[in-house]
């Protein structure tokens, strides 16, 4: 994480003539237990007399009078503007009832253009009592949704601290699929005495539920994490290139559009708030140690919200959600653009550079050249896209930026 920049500095020297699609994120930051692999910043939750199954139980009134706190101090930033689209993540944030959502949303639509068409999606744990709640969640405006699924092999699912098993899974999805015509399975691969026969099983009983969308993941060993602390054994190298190659094949095959390093899409289900990170759009981060990034006409804004919960419960209330902002310096821009827009496979047209950085692409000139040379870049007149070598290369830079951002 950047230390805090006193005010005016690290400003961008460009001005900003158009603005980018916003989106909204809201982090939920518990969990029922942690993770092993996980690094991001979710907290579990020990029993109470309001426990759900597991023992997780959160003050979601008080989260939720937070986050609209937290929403209307960032007005000022975003007076005017239209959102694209909204993104619970976490954390769980099927943890939250579908009754503290729908109150969530309609403070947002009353302070906010939320547009008729825009993509809602909300994060989902397979555990049966969140299954439940899939009709309050539809009723309360999620359009979407995206089950961490990870794999349907009970071994594997062991390994990875899941809470929940295969059937739970398989009934999630099921259930998703009555309420939700757009929904997303996250699955995982290279997991601990993973096979690629295994790897390809998970994929096919994932693809037997015909999701819209699909995202797959090689699973990496993040610094402070359990796994950091004591490593389980995981699939060399070289069978985790296999896993990756098959998998790809292997959707392609189905007729999914490979349109991100780890994304995969029906055509036409692209997840739209996803794409609006990737394409270095505009992202409002509300609640316990979200991000955000936002365009104003002389400067592009970091933000990140104070990180723990009770710290963040405190000090949204005391209309102080904000722990840490700065601009951009103008010579960091070009390499946070690239380092997203280089993820999307197909690339990204000259334009788009120049309208969210305010720089013209003659300024990166020799930069472009040497990764053409190193072939971690296709390109001609108008498009700039990965190479194979270069997705792989820029996915595991951004995985360390993005820690360093944490």
């Amino acid at each position: 994480m950047r230390p805090q920049q006193p005010s005016g500095s690290g400003r961008s020297a460009g001005q900003f003539r158009t603005q980018p699609p916003l989106s909204l994120y809201v982090h939920i930051p518990w969990c029922v237990q942690k993770c092993p692999y996980c690094d991001f910043n979710s907290h579990a939750l020990a029993a109470g007399p309001n426990a759900v199954e597991g023992g997780a139980a959160i003050p979601e009134g008080q989260y939720v009078a937070a986050l609209i706190a937290d929403l209307e101090a960032a007005l000022p930033l975003v007076w005017g503007r239209r959102i694209d689209s909204v993104f619970f993540g976490g954390g769980t944030p099927s943890l939250l009832s579908g009754d503290g959502l729908d109150d969530f949303l309609a403070a947002v639509r009353s302070r906010l253009q939320v547009l008729p068409s825009a993509e809602i999606t909300l994060e989902a744990n397979p555990g049966t009592v969140e299954a439940e709640k899939f009709a309050a969640f539809r009723a309360a405006g999620v359009n979407r949704l995206s089950l961490g699924i990870q794999s349907f092999n009970p071994r594997h699912l062991q390994a990875l601290g899941r809470i929940h098993d295969d059937q739970q899974a398989r009934r999630a999805i099921e259930i998703a699929a009555r309420h939700f015509d757009n929904f997303n399975l996250d699955l995982m691969y290279g997991l601990p005495g993973q096979t690629l026969p295994e790897a390809l099983d998970d994929l096919q009983t994932a693809l037997s539920f015909a999701p819209p969308h699909l995202s797959c993941y090689q699973l990496g060993i993040e610094p402070n994490t359990a796994f950091a602390a004591r490593p389980p054994e995981l699939p060399t190298p070289d069978l985790c290139a296999d896993m990756q190659d098959a998998i790809e094949a292997r959707l392609a095959s189905a007729g999914y559009l490979h349109y991100e390093t780890s994304a995969f899409a029906q055509v036409g289900r692209q997840c739209q708030h996803n794409l609006n990170y990737w394409q270095f759009g505009d992202y409002l981060g509300i609640g316990a140690g979200a991000h955000g990034k936002l365009t104003l006409h002389d400067r592009l804004l970091r933000q990140m919200r104070w990180k723990g919960p009770e710290q963040y419960l405190a000090q949204a209330a005391a209309g102080t959600p904000v722990q840490d902002e700065f601009a951009v310096p103008t010579a960091d821009l070009p390499f946070e653009f690239m380092l997203n827009a280089l993820r999307l496979i197909q690339g990204f047209d000259a334009q788009l550079f120049e309208s969210r950085t305010s720089l013209p692409l003659l300024s990166i000139e020799h930069i472009l050249r040497q990764a053409q040379t190193d072939g971690l870049i296709d390109r001609d007149r108008q498009r700039i896209a990965p190479s194979d070598r270069g997705r792989r290369f820029l996915n595991r830079l951004l995985q360390r930026f993005l820690a360093d951002r944490e």
